[in-house]
């Protein structure tokens, strides 16, 4: 599955005359804020907190310190602005398991590495870690003395689990409406039919062979049709199967997709990312505010990137292009040098790989050259024309090779890409709790 599941990666074939970058590390070096504690976070806090979504991104998917840094944003979003949810790039049926423990709803797991063993496909490390247990738990322990309809929320954003979230209509049906299971089975028999092989069904597609689109269609639209009935019985049981059953309809785009060798796959994924934001939002209600996990190249917008030229889009664009950029707020991240947990091939096993220093002229040697190891930048209308030069960010996927660095940079226009970016000098990977 490795050709439709690797993250986008453009190397960087443009060599830009870059103007004095001496006055440019100065200017960073003296409006940048040094990061020590989750209370030098204030400015950050103060320009994101009123926004509807805010989006953390990470430049690679096996780098503690993107997690750890995340957690503080949230849980001060959480504490002090009201946001209501965190959605992270997972599955949507792993993640609701994570979602019922940190709210203690009936049928949770009591222990956090339990739950979080429900991220059971590779690459595991991305949710199944330390990072991520600390921040569940305390999650949970923040929820335990609020009313059950006033407690924050877990979910996931992703599409690969689709067989899972079959599974988990057919359950819901099976249970509550076992006189419609019938026809929820017959329509999800099309896809099942691919024992959970994505590819396998792409072929068949293309060869003329079978097209599960209308099949699948028809259960999101039962649960539409018996909307006022299954919300009325249930509303929680509801938003988690429609969700589910959304998941399937839209991952079955995304494979339909996968034989075209243009962006239509990504983009039919990276559409359920935001669709999935939306409607979590929207359930919680009375303009809740939400915070997204996801890598750098799903939230930052783009538009500042050759993505836009290449017909790709992301969360991060298609958010702001609904709701307008005064209700979106996107951090970027990055690094000079360190350690990450990656694989060296899809479904590999995990990897501690070492991460070279960034290339020269890129946005990780600009940030270095600072000589604050630690630092985040909110850009403003002060921002200087010179940091709006394309240079070269770095972004890691779950398959990585260090001796192919070149080929890991992304063209970029940092202020347009980003509202604030926060830069670690040297940072070291995951946990993981397998």
């Amino acid at each position: 599955m490795k050709t439709f599941l690797s993250i986008l990666i453009v190397t960087v074939l443009i060599h830009p005359v870059y103007t004095n970058d001496d006055e440019l590390v100065e200017y960073i070096r003296s409006n940048a804020q040094p990061l020590n504690t989750a209370q030098d976070l204030d400015p950050l806090i103060q320009a994101a907190g009123d926004r509807r979504f805010v989006l953390l991104g990470e430049a690679s998917h096996g780098t503690s310190e993107y997690y750890t840094w995340r957690a503080k944003i949230s849980k001060r979003l959480i504490e002090e602005k009201g946001f209501s949810f965190i959605a992270v790039e997972g599955d949507w049926t792993a993640a609701y398991e994570v979602n019922k423990f940190v709210k203690d709803l009936p049928g949770a797991a009591a222990d956090p590495r339990e739950v979080l063993a429900s991220f059971n496909r590779w690459p595991q490390w991305m949710w199944n870690n330390k990072e991520v247990k600390d921040l569940i738990v305390w999650m949970r322990e923040y929820n335990s003395d609020r009313p059950v309809e006033e407690r924050i929320g877990f979910y996931g954003i992703d599409i690969y689990a689709a067989w899972d979230s079959i599974d988990e209509v057919i359950g819901y049906f099976d249970e509550r409406y076992p006189e419609k299971a019938g026809d929820i089975r017959d329509a999800y028999d099309c896809l099942l039919a691919f024992d959970n092989d994505p590819q396998a069904y792409a072929i068949a597609v293309y060869q003329g062979r079978v097209n599960c689109k209308e099949a699948v269609g028809k259960v999101v639209s039962t649960l539409r049709y018996h909307a006022d009935r299954f919300k009325d019985d249930d509303p929680k049981g509801y938003f988690n199967v429609k969700q589910n059953a959304l998941v399937v309809k839209q991952a079955e785009r995304h494979y339909r997709a996968m034989i075209d060798r243009g962006p239509g796959s990504w983009n039919q994924r990276v559409r359920n990312f935001k669709n999935t934001a939306v409607h979590i939002a929207d359930y919680y209600g009375n303009n809740a505010n939400g915070i997204v996990w996801a890598h750098n190249t799903h939230v930052g917008d783009a538009r500042a990137t050759p993505m836009a030229n290449q017909g790709m889009e992301n969360i991060g664009y298609l958010l702001r292009d609904r709701f307008g950029s005064e209700q979106v707020f996107i951090v970027g991240f990055g690094t000079h040098r360190g350690l990450v947990l990656a694989g060296s091939e899809w479904g590999a096993p995990m990897e501690t790989m070492q991460v070279p220093q960034a290339m020269e002229n890129s946005f990780g040697d600009l940030f270095y050259r600072t000589g604050i190891s630690e630092l985040f930048l909110v850009f403003d209308e002060h921002v200087p024309e010179s940091l709006y030069e394309i240079r070269g960010h770095r972004a890691k996927g779950v398959v990585y090779n260090p001796h192919q660095e070149r080929g890991n940079y992304v063209p970029t226009i940092l202020p347009q890409r980003y509202d604030a970016f926060i830069f670690i000098e040297e940072t070291g990977p995951l946990s993981p709790l397998f």
